[in-house]
């Protein structure tokens, strides 16, 4: 319940310290898992003290149990080790200091943690965290690669070695870790978060040796599976060996079964390289080889053609023709103008013959009238009217005679 203060009026510490302890006290015994990192068994002393923590979040709570406690389970349970304590919330109002009082320390089984690990597993995969469509290709040569490894460990040294043997200009931006233990995860998830912030690395390699399952557990984290999933980086995982299979193998994008094999998956083999370079020249130049011959040889053939051969040949054999039309043609028009005008002179002679002109010249004359009429009928012209006589040679006035 909350308590009713203001600056007017505070409480002590005391009292606060008293409040908390009362809230602490009413939640009951309850089952802790997690990792014990610090255990201290003073001889002589009848209570035994250790740190009890949750590497996902980073928290730690002491803990404390009489030695009887702690004896049933000395023999399998030590620093490292992942137990369940069933135990009472305690708080030591002096020091204002948490701590837990165990009454039963278990051990957790590796089968107990697979078939958790097996949960987990199916919780992620029905978030859709290892979906297929989520995973990123690799690219084909990084400029920069981000390697997430322990201190001079063997997956170090093998991923280098074998990634600078096939492609000796690689670069590497390490980041050295613990790899098992409580501080694994937390250090993983801040080197991964580290080197997906740097935008010149290409492709993030998680790489760790072989180990036993509790080894490989950090590897399974939930915390660090997601963080692997939001990450825009592809992820290579190279955790153990072929058999082991972490969470973190179906959230990366690329699983590698060991190390070495995670070299050969990010960096391509620059002997493979030169020699599909060589293949890929050599085919060209066939192809360029197979292009050009077969040109070479439609040019053969089209230059093996009458008409290339011998150009002129059609030229000269249309010039003939050319010539022969032309003379052709002379004839035709020579022969019609000739027609024509043999037609001509015969029209012009029988016009003359039939014109007024020749009538004139055989002796007749034509009588016209002051309008210019001709005279035809002597009923059309009165007595004492004066005409024009038209003659071959002129023409002359004429008076009628009653």
């Amino acid at each position: 319940m909350a308590v009713n203060t203001s600056a007017e009026a505070p409480i002590p510490v005391g009292e606060v310290s008293r409040l908390i302890g009362g809230w602490i006290d009413r939640l009951g015994a309850v089952w802790v898992e997690g990792q014990i990192t610090q255990l201290s068994r003073r001889p002589g002393a009848g209570v035994v003290f250790m740190t009890l923590r949750d590497a996902s979040y980073d928290i730690s709570v002491g803990v404390t149990c009489y030695r009887q406690v702690f004896d049933s389970v000395s023999d399998v349970v030590g620093e490292g080790a992942r137990v369940v304590v069933h135990c009472k919330p305690e708080w030591y109002a002096p020091r204002g200091q948490l701590s837990l009082r165990a009454a039963e320390i278990r051990p957790v089984g590796v089968g107990e943690l697979l078939a958790r690990l097996e949960q987990l597993k199916k919780s992620l995969a029905r978030e859709g965290l290892f979906a297929p469509e989520r995973k990123k290709p690799l690219p084909f040569l990084p400029r920069l690669i981000g390697l997430v490894c322990g201190r001079a460990s063997a997956a170090e040294r093998d991923v280098l070695e074998n990634a600078r043997r096939r492609w000796p200009a690689v670069r590497f931006e390490v980041r050295n870790v613990a790899v098992q233990g409580v501080h694994a995860v937390p250090q993983v998830v801040q080197a991964v978060k580290e080197l997906d912030a740097v935008d010149e690395v290409d492709v993030i390699v998680v790489a760790r040796g072989g180990g036993s399952v509790e080894d490989l557990l950090p590897f399974s984290d939930e915390q660090l599976v997601r963080t692997v999933a939001d990450c825009r980086t592809p992820v290579v995982s190279a955790i153990g060996h072929e058999p082991d299979n972490p969470l973190l193998d179906h959230v990366a994008d690329v699983r590698a079964s060991t190390p070495t094999d995670a070299a050969k998956r990010v960096v391509p083999d620059v002997g493979e390289e030169y020699e599909r370079v060589r293949l890929l020249r050599d085919r060209a130049r066939r192809c360029v080889q197979a292009f050009v011959d077969r040109e070479e040889r439609g040019l053969a053939q089209a230059l093996a053609r009458p008409s290339m051969e011998a150009p002129h040949r059609m030229i000269d054999g249309r010039a003939e023709e050319v010539t022969a039309l032309l003379a052709r043609a002379r004839r035709s028009l020579r022969h019609q103008l000739d027609r024509t005008d043999s037609e001509l002179t015969h029209t012009h002679a029988r016009v003359v013959a039939l014109s007024p002109a020749a009538t004139l010249k055989r002796g007749y004359a034509v009588l016209q009238r002051a309008d210019g009429h001709a005279v035809r009928d002597p009923g059309e012209v009165e007595a004492g009217e004066v005409l024009r006589a038209r003659v071959s040679e002129g023409e002359f006035s004429v008076r009628v005679d009653a």
